[in-house]
């Protein structure tokens, strides 16, 4: 059955160009593998038989993926879909026949995916699929961190900051919040393992958990100089890294005397942060282009969540743009 139109299609269809949201909107709707995704939910969601009757998982499924790519509230969520056409369109609501989820609808939904562990689920779901479609390689891995600051707000019932979160110095400059930890795959940059901790753990007492089973080359900053000396590394038989590519601290090689050996160590650093900076994209997708510098709720179980919806949504951005999406796209056909 072809879609009605309304008055709004047939003005908006006349328009000189796009815009940027609505370009990156119909790219994600593209990407996304929506009946496997929704197969995964749907054992967890509520039948509606008793109580007030539910919305569909697609149409909740898109109003909370718009709220976690554009860093809404519950209810600023539900204000921009009746305010953004481009809104509108992704959530393929047509006003004539039905209105947007409200903001409680939302909410419910929100806590149904956090208790469920559904964030993780739907994140290694399409990790799979990129596996399964030669998109994601293996054999190596990039391993990093950053810092997701807390807010300072202690408006709440118990008066005091988030207890889950606590301060660390980087630079200069103290941070309050958690961090994010990742491991990537280093032929292709696709993210396949996330963590969270507080901000004051250490990088490198993360690292065995973000490490695959067949990684034989690790690469990290200086922040993992000493890694394979860990017991937890060093005697953990589901890690059989060969080879740990590591840049060494700026001081080492600073002290070096001028001349041969110093200009090789140099270019030895400089092959390993070629490779390494990787890892940097991902965090510029979820930290700058879906504005997530702050955690977005107290506790880290829920921000991981978010998390791994950020790095599943980066994931696929990245495969949409790529020339290897015809490959993912035919696996879940």
């Amino acid at each position: 059955m072809a879609k009605q139109l309304t008055y709004s299609d047939i003005e908006y269809s006349n328009r000189k160009r796009q815009t940027k949201r609505e370009r990156f909107l119909e790219l994600m709707d593209s990407a996304i593998p929506w009946a496997a995704l929704i197969a995964l939910i749907q054992p967890f969601y509520p039948s509606g038989r008793r109580g007030r009757p539910t919305r569909g998982i697609e149409t909740m499924l898109r109003m909370y993926l718009l709220q976690i790519w554009f860093t809404l509230s519950d209810e600023m969520t539900e204000d921009s879909i009746y305010d953004s056409y481009a809104m509108r369109s992704f959530m393929k609501i047509n006003f004539l026949d039905e209105q947007a989820p409200d903001a409680t609808t939302l909410l419910k939904f929100r806590h149904l995916i956090e208790a469920n562990n559904l964030g993780e689920k739907l994140f290694n779901e399409i990790n799979k699929t990129l596996d399964l479609s030669g998109c994601m390689w293996r054999g190596g891995s990039i391993i990093d961190a950053t810092i997701i600051e807390s807010t300072k707000s202690t408006k709440n019932k118990t008066s005091q900051r988030d207890p889950e979160m606590h301060q660390t110095k980087k630079g200069n400059q103290w941070f309050h919040g958690m961090k994010a930890h990742i491991g990537v795959d280093a032929g292709t940059g696709y993210v396949h393992t996330v963590t969270a901790t507080a901000a004051n753990i250490s990088d490198i007492d993360e690292a065995s958990k973000l490490i695959r089973e067949d990684d034989a080359v690790l690469y990290g900053d200086a922040g993992y100089v000493g890694i394979e000396k860990r017991d937890e590394i060093a005697n953990n038989e589901s890690i059989n890294v060969e080879e740990f590519k590591i840049n060494a601290r700026r001081g080492k090689t600073r002290k070096m005397p001028d001349g041969y050996a110093k200009q090789l160590e140099l270019a030895r650093e400089y092959l390993k942060s070629k490779v390494r900076s990787k890892v940097e994209h991902p965090f510029h997708v979820v930290k700058n282009l879906f504005g997530y510098k702050r955690t977005a709720y107290r506790g880290i179980a829920k921000n991981l969540n978010r998390l791994h919806m950020l790095f599943m949504s980066a994931n696929l951005l990245k495969c949409a743009k790529s020339g290897r999406f015809p490959a993912f796209a035919q696996i879940w056909a």
